[in-house]
């Protein structure tokens, strides 16, 4: 007889802590494809809920909290993760009792495990597109900033590696900050930017500190339109964090915008407005979310199980319709097909998307193929 029991999968998105601002979004994301699936009958009859703890943006935390989900609740399937560091706390205790991590978030690649499916932008799907975007519009000589950990040191490297592939490429300064750094520190490394007076300046700040950067670049009165600031990671939701429209003039390549003009963002638009208020926006964090836990209902459908040697042979190779367009999770890395887009943030908060892919980009999250300027990753150009 079939179970009518509900199905259970583990959350882990911090309410609180230097990231939570955009771990609730991730939160948004899989609350929204969590109701639409019930909404529809559930899974095979059966309710999906989600047990959800707030790990305060503390990598400790998520490794302790994705072993209770583990071992008190029963959970077969976490979904969550911010920062590279929790992720990496977290993949050991799934590793070790054969479960399955659902990691949301864009990363800095040069990882694979049997027992994650990583559904953000692998560095050949936003670093290679900004990188050439910005080289061809601004120039080569950048100056790069980010937070004090593994995802921005790496970024950083792999952003290099490209840059140093233009015959102007230069790096006129690195600094890293701490997730808890002040806005006066900023101010010193903008102060040193007026200095070496970059073409552009790249951003890997993370978290609630990605406003101060932007602000305080307005504060020394630095144009946009002369050295932007471009990044991967700057989305929707720290742009509406910041004071006085600094965000604006401002780059960030993404799969999503909440500015994508699909019949199926639109629609999630419209619902999740109703659901979550028009104030809050929609995120890169936000769609990837969403429509990973909508692929794991429909791979459960199909496996009638979330044990992971039943549920991953359906997930491998799996197609969605996303917000951003149709995407695949590749079967041998693990890694999401994605569609690559160049935004300029805009006065209302939103990005207008300048470049976009017209076909899903395979994930390439080693970087062993690509180069600046390559035509696999090129992007279509909107007016500019």
């Amino acid at each position: 007889m079939a179970s009518t029991d509900p199905i259970k999968v583990g959350l882990l998105c911090s309410k609180t802590g230097t990231t939570s601002l955009l771990e609730m979004s991730q939160w948004r994301g899989s609350v929204q494809a969590i109701e639409e699936i019930n909404e529809r009958g559930g899974i095979n009859g059966r309710e999906l809920i989600a047990v959800h703890y707030d790990p305060a943006s503390n990598p400790t935390a998520f490794r302790d909290l994705a072993e209770r989900l583990i071992l008190k609740d029963g959970v077969r399937v976490i979904f969550g993760g911010y920062t590279s560091t929790s992720r990496k706390a977290m993949l050991p205790v799934v590793e070790k009792y054969n479960r399955l991590l659902v990691y949301s978030q864009q990363y800095e690649g040069f990882e694979y495990s049997d027992n994650i499916i990583y559904s953000g932008a692998s560095p050949n799907q936003n670093g290679v597109q900004l990188a050439d975007f910005m080289t061809e519009t601004f120039g080569a000589r950048v100056y790069m900033i980010g937070s004090r950990y593994v995802y921005p040191y790496e970024c950083n490297r792999t952003m290099q590696e490209l840059l140093l592939q233009h015959p102007e490429g230069a790096i006129l300064g690195e600094r890293y900050l701490s997730l808890e750094a002040r806005r006066e520190q900023f101010t010193e490394v903008v102060a040193d930017m007026r200095k070496k007076a970059p073409d552009w300046i790249f951003s890997t700040v993370i978290g609630k500190t990605v406003p101060y950067l932007y602000e305080a670049y307005m504060e020394a009165g630095f144009d946009p339109t002369r050295m932007p600031i471009a990044s991967l990671n700057t989305s929707e939701t720290e742009i509406l964090a910041m004071r006085n429209g600094a965000g604006s003039g401002h780059f960030t390549a993404a799969p999503y915008f909440q500015s994508v003009d699909t019949p199926e963002n639109h629609a999630a638009l419209i619902r999740h407005q109703a659901r979550f208020g028009p104030a809050q926006p929609l995120d890169m964090n936000w769609e990837s979310a969403y429509y990973q836990m909508h692929m794991f209902a429909k791979a459960f459908e199909v496996a009638g199980s979330d044990e992971i040697s039943a549920i991953m042979p359906q997930l491998l190779g799996a197609e969605f319709a996303a917000p951003q367009g149709r995407v695949r999770i590749d079967p041998v890395n693990h890694h999401m097909a994605l569609y690559p887009r160049v935004g300029r943030a805009n006065a209302d908060g939103q990005f207008s998307v300048l470049r976009e892919s017209k076909f899903a980009v395979p994930p390439d999250p080693y970087m062993t193929r690509q180069t600046l300027g390559d035509w696999v990753t090129k992007l279509s150009t909107r007016e500019y």
